[in-house]
């Protein structure tokens, strides 16, 4: 019986090695077809190149006296060159990815209708040599690579653009391929308890985004490959990849609706530190173009406003416990307050222009029941400002016709009279006859300014003027803005110049209802993705998430709600610990054991900057990359900066705008949102622990290794 099991794991042995070298060989092949596509594009662009210099020489040769010729020429070259270089560098930049990393993933299968074997090889991008058909590696984005990251093998399905295609999954295999070299492979279900996903996890955090692809679970692939007239909801807790699946979710409609999509992508962020965090993850999976901004940001572009509370002051006076102004935040972000705004448009509607008959001399150009009837008839379709500005527009018509009419008369008797004399008459009255015509079309001309006067109630206000009496402040914060761009749609009908055909909003736990509507109103989008975390909202709240009633919110949308309970991101420590915070018992960590959770207890600030500084030493010395100290408010963020920049190579994050570039960062609460570091040191103020959100916000920074010092 021993010598069986000996014969059967020398064969496994021998089996396993022929595998190993058919793959290195497969590699080897594939990774020398790369390299000549990547010499067949270099020489396409030099052609390209040399034949643009020599087109451009013979125009401007030949139409060197034609400067509208050669302007004509100089647009057309240049929309050609930027068409042609576009793709072509495009492409170059792929195949130089792939040339070092070809592929991850391998999916053996049998298509069950047609009883014929496959196999593809899934990689960041797709690669078909030139003048073949049959591609040898395949883009995880198209529809058949969804196969390798279903949960199992057997029976299963994938959507081809001609429908539905079963298959039976015979293998699925993963590989670890760095500069060219297989490092190693595996032949996996893919589930969470893979090799792979624990070794990326165990990374440092500079890698983990670029990595994801090869490390997509299931229902997070399900996700990213929802229709895209679909809108998306994803609840998800922290470190469940919420902010991948997003970005990926962009890559892949880009993929497959490039048509319509390219260019017309907007994605916004929580504040501009986020936004430069995850700014290179669409560039490293070939997509440029996307518009990537803060929901502030993007308000303020169009407002051209700058009279707004920061964004640190404002987070620092709901730390402070500032009640006014929590107060104020939660009427302005409740359902009750865009009742109420709604009911203010309404009543401008009905009461702002208080209409008055337009007359002219003694004449009604047009009476105020004509004036209603446009008003609340004819154009009530439209929003108010715009129906203002349209009824303007046809008075002054009218008033420009009573005007030419009497104009004509006064010419007309002027010419009469001046018909009728002789010449000696003509030289004696010809001159003040003139000056008296004149004279009488400079008082046409007042009458009809007088009307245009008289006409005042038909002028449209400021929006923002119109608000801050709405809002009985002149004070502005980051709750008003969506206030004032709704205000514009309704009554100005406000559009935004740029096309827009999705939207993604990240930490979208902290939108309000207001915004939700703005956004769709703008955008005119039917497709959204929208990520957050009930659990995660910093900002003070009466009832449930707005987020989690989209559907009631903005109800034109086809709306689907999805849960995310599995956390990738830290440690099974950190996230049970973390959790204490919340006492959500659905959260599942992945089984993913790491250093236990170190609680510290300081007596004075003196002890902890030096507890700090140990433990800043000892984490550097397990080669961690990305160290954060966080801090609960802006004060202490400072203050301890200042004292750990004396000891330390440290960086005081104190403001949005700083670059977040890794290595050791002292920075605020709020400012740490959405990021994530290999090691946190989370001071936690024993009076302040019913803080659990900011906590639970806090602890959850941490991938590896996670230090609470209790002041």
């Amino acid at each position: 019986m021993e010598n069986e099991d000996l014969k059967l794991e020398k064969q496994m042995a021998i089996e396993k090695e022929m595998q190993l070298n058919l793959e290195i060989e497969k590699l080897r092949d594939v990774v020398d077809q790369i390299n000549r596509e990547v010499l067949n594009y270099i020489s396409k662009r030099k052609e390209m190149s040399d034949y643009i210099q020599d087109y451009r020489k013979n125009v401007l040769e030949e139409y060197r006296d034609d400067e509208d010729k050669v302007i004509e020429y100089f647009d057309h070259e240049r929309f050609v060159k930027e068409e042609a270089f576009k793709t072509i560098d495009r492409r170059l930049k792929e195949l130089t990815i792939l040339a070092t990393a070809p592929y991850f993933g391998r999916v053996d299968f049998r298509d069950e209708e047609f009883d014929d074997l496959g196999s593809i090889y899934v990689g960041r991008f797709g690669m078909t040599p030139e003048g073949e058909y049959e591609p040898v590696v395949i883009d995880w984005r198209a529809p058949v690579a969804a196969l390798f990251y279903t949960s199992s093998l057997g029976q299963n399905s994938y959507t081809a653009p001609a429908g539905k295609v079963d298959v039976n999954i015979l293998l699925k295999r993963q590989y670890i391929i760095k500069r060219a070299k297989l490092i190693g492979l595996f032949d996996s279900a893919l589930d969470i308890r893979d090799d792979i996903l624990q070794m990326v996890l165990s990374g440092n955090t500079s890698d983990k985004l670029r990595d994801i692809i090869m490390t997509i679970q299931e229902e997070q692939d399900n996700l990213i490959r929802q229709p895209k007239d679909k809108t998306i909801v994803v609840d998800g807790v922290a470190g469940s990849g919420k902010t991948t699946i997003a970005l990926h979710r962009v890559a892949y409609l880009l993929y497959n609706h490039r048509d319509t999509l390219q260019d017309k992508v907007l994605i916004l962020g929580p504040n501009s530190i986020f936004m430069e965090y995850i700014g290179t993850v669409l560039p490293s999976l070939g997509e440029v173009g996307v518009r990537q901004t803060t929901f502030r940001d993007f308000a303020l572009d169009i407002l051209e406003m700058n009279n707004i509370m920061s964004f640190k002051e404002y987070m620092e006076r709901v730390l402070n416990n500032d009640k006014e102004f929590i107060d104020d935040i939660l009427y302005k972000t409740s359902m009750d307050f865009l009742h109420e705004i709604n009911s203010f448009v309404d009543r401008l509607d009905k009461e702002y222009f208080k209409i008055n008959n337009v007359r002219f001399y003694d004449r009604t150009v047009i009476n105020s029941e004509e004036l209603k009837e446009l008003f609340t008839n004819y154009y009530k379709d439209m929003p108010l400002f715009r129906r203002s500005k349209k009824i303007r527009r046809i008075v002054f018509s009218k008033l420009r016709d009573y005007r030419d009419e009497e104009v004509r008369r006064i010419q007309k008797e002027y010419n009469e009279r001046i018909a009728k004399m002789t010449k000696s008459e003509l030289e004696i009255y010809e001159t003040s006859l003139n000056m008296k015509r004149k004279h009488d079309i400079r008082e046409v001309i007042k009458e009809v300014m007088k009307a245009k006067k008289e006409m005042a109630w038909i002028q449209n206000p400021d929006c923002i003027d119109l608000y801050g009496e709405f809002n009985r402040s002149d004070e502005f914060t980051q709750d008003d803005l969506a206030p004032i761009l709704y205000l514009k749609i309704k009554l100005e009908g406000l559009k935004i110049k740029e096309e827009t055909k999705h939207v993604v909003i990240d930490e979208a736990q902290d939108y309000s209802p207001i915004q939700f509507l703005v956004i769709k109103e703008l955008t005119r989008c039917s497709s959204m993705t929208i990520v957050g975390d009930s659990n995660q909202r910093l900002l003070p709240l009466e009832g449930k998430t707005p987020m989690l009633q989209l559907g009631e919110i903005v109800p034109t949308l086809s709306i689907e709600d999805f849960n995310l309970y599995k956390s990738y991101r830290s440690t099974k420590e950190i996230m049970e610990y973390a959790n204490r915070y919340i006492g959500d018992s659905r959260i599942i960590p992945l089984v993913r054991s790491g250093e236990a959770v170190q609680e510290i207890i300081v007596n004075n600030e003196e002890q902890l900057v030096e507890k700090i500084d140990e433990a800043l030493h000892n984490l550097k010395e397990k080669e961690y990359e990305n160290i954060a100290v966080l801090c609960r408010d802006l004060e202490e963020t400072e203050r301890l900066g200042a004292k750990l920049k004396a000891r330390d190579y440290v960086k005081v994050i104190d403001n949005e705008d700083i670059v977040y570039s890794g290595g050791i960062v002292v920075i605020p609460s709020y400012f740490a949102k959405g990021l994530e570091f290999d090691a946190v040191i989370l001071l936690q103020h024993k009076d302040k622990e019913q803080e659990s959100k900011l906590n639970y916000v806090m602890a959850t920074r941490a991938l590896h290794e996670l230090k609470v010092f209790k002041i």
